[in-house]
């Protein structure tokens, strides 16, 4: 069938430059770049082009430039080029259109609205530089009050806590979804940062064994992996109900992607595909939900906090708070800028709503309730640089997620082409000759690098703001100002306008 869909990107070749090395041949996983025996000369499919910018990045003279097609489409704000180019793709296919990563459409960015306030004369700043900085948060269930003994020793009972050197975590990404060299870059970088890395729903490879003080575990709606010792083995167990790429559906990990070892990992036949249900087939309540959190618990002695992670859905906060009362430690909330190796293109785009609003009313309905205390949230999706991760603490995270800012350290340029398993930077892929394209040790040197990079900013803002622990911001909305909201978003976010 003849495509009627134009090329996307031109890939533009300085002749003057190009010594005919080949290189671009051998690093485009999508065939981009050919060489061409009749003419003695590197040419290029440009209609196969996705704009990874591998070739140009590794080009030893500089010679490659990629570019967006300047093709032109008549003006129309309703029947904009994406549209017409996603109904060419499905009339070609008739199939669902996949994407990687998240949402990429032009809805609010809270983020960007939201400033933070510093002090001056009557609440003098901090200097991090020479005073000590407290970054250190805990994880888990605290207890309605503390009780002593008289001799001043603490006669309560505390629930498991789990100690975060700086408020950043690693979030899930399931072996498969990435490769074994990706996940070990994670958990080698979460140890020597002193947070945590998560399996995602694809199992634990016996590598990676060794970082389980530092590993969180997840249980999704398809059990892939999940065993005693699984459990057992973690930091933190997390039962996954939804997330924010694709709220209220399951997942897929092709056939072709089950390898040897990732059949061993999620406990499946090798070459038949990963499917993991919408909903969870012993969950339709929240009681349900609750006789899972204590078997995880039982199953671990009570020993390990158990985090439960849900999409952000209009209704956040009052599933949150019956989560709470089911006995979760931890509440996790997946805005719909919530990545994915893959999910269906109007899911993705249609489904969800921003962090930002989620995590204010879930923050504002448990302390209404009063049972803010009984569980920890963490705020992920869309998690882009450490000014976001500090106004996720005021309203009122304990710390936060960051996945997409962590494949991008790693190398990724976000070319959404994840669901392929062709990524040429070896991070979604499970092709032996791509996943050695990411050394761990490297990789782990350059997540440490980005969370240390953070963790120091983060200290310059909380000094700037003349406090001196992370503890001292979360939820404390009095430190934001809000700039181009209308009233009822500030109502939501319970922020006040800049000025005021």
């Amino acid at each position: 069938m003849k495509s009627f869909l134009p090329t996307r990107f031109m890939v533009d070749r300085d002749s003057a430059r190009c010594i005919q090395c080949k290189v671009c041949v051998n690093q485009c996983s999508f065939g981009v770049h050919y060489f061409d025996d009749d003419d003695a000369a590197v040419k290029a499919h440009e209609g196969d082009c996705v704009s990874c910018h591998r070739c140009v990045v590794f080009c030893p003279t500089s010679a490659l430039t990629i570019r967006r097609n300047p093709l032109d489409y008549r003006a129309n704000a309703n029947w904009r080029p994406e549209v017409i180019e996603d109904i060419l793709r499905q009339a070609e296919t008739g199939g669902m259109l996949l994407t990687g990563m998240g949402d990429d459409k032009e809805h609010r960015i809270y983020w960007d609205h939201l400033l933070l306030n510093a002090s001056q004369v009557t609440n003098p700043s901090i200097d991090p530089l020479r005073e000590p900085m407290e970054l250190r948060t805990f994880l888990g269930r605290k207890p309605d009050r503390l009780e002593l003994d008289e001799s001043g020793r603490l006669t309560t009972t505390l629930a498991p806590q789990v100690m975060l050197e700086t408020p950043v975590m690693f979030a899930a990404m399931s072996y498969g979804a990435i490769s074994l060299n990706a996940q070990t870059s994670l958990a080698r970088a979460a140890t020597e940062l002193g947070t945590l890395w998560n399996t995602g729903e694809g199992g634990l490879h016996p590598s990676l064994l060794r970082y389980t003080p530092n590993t969180i575990v997840q249980v999704a709606s398809g059990r892939f992996g999940v065993n005693t010792e699984y459990l057992r083995s973690a930091r933190v167990v997390e039962i996954k109900i939804g997330q924010g790429a694709k709220p209220g559906i399951g997942g897929h990990l092709p056939a072709e992607k089950v390898t040897d070892d990732i059949s061993r990992a999620r406990m499946i036949p090798k070459g038949t595909d990963a499917l993991s249900p919408a909903p969870h087939h012993d969950i339709y309540s929240i009681e349900d939900l609750r006789q899972l959190i204590y078997a995880i618990k039982e199953a671990t002695n009570y020993e390990k906090p158990v985090s439960v992670k849900i999409a952000a859905v209009h209704n956040a906060a009052a599933i949150a708070s019956g989560i709470v009362r089911a006995g979760a430690d931890i509440i996790v909330i997946d805005g719909l800028r919530g990545a994915t190796g893959a999910a269906p293109k109007a899911i993705r785009d249609n489904v969800g709503i921003p962090i930002e609003l989620a995590l204010a009313a879930v923050d504002t309905r448990l302390r209404d309730e009063g049972i803010r205390n009984q569980a920890s949230l963490v705020a992920s999706g869309g998690i882009r640089c450490s000014g976001d991760v500090a106004k996720a603490i005021a309203l009122g995270a304990d710390a936060v997620n960051i996945g997409t800012a962590a494949l991008i350290a790693l190398g990724c340029h976000v070319c959404q082409q994840c669901h392929t398993g062709k990524c040429t930077w070896g991070i979604c892929t499970t092709d032996p000759a791509l996943t050695r394209r990411i050394n761990p040790e490297i990789g782990a040197q350059r997540l440490v690098n980005l969370v240390r990079g953070w963790s120091l900013e983060l200290k310059d803002m909380l000094g700037g703001m003349g406090v001196n622990a992370i503890e001292s911001l979360r939820g404390n909305r009095l430190h934001l100002r809000a700039v181009g909201l209308n009233e009822r978003e500030l109502d939501i976010l319970g922020v006040k306008m800049a000025g005021s």
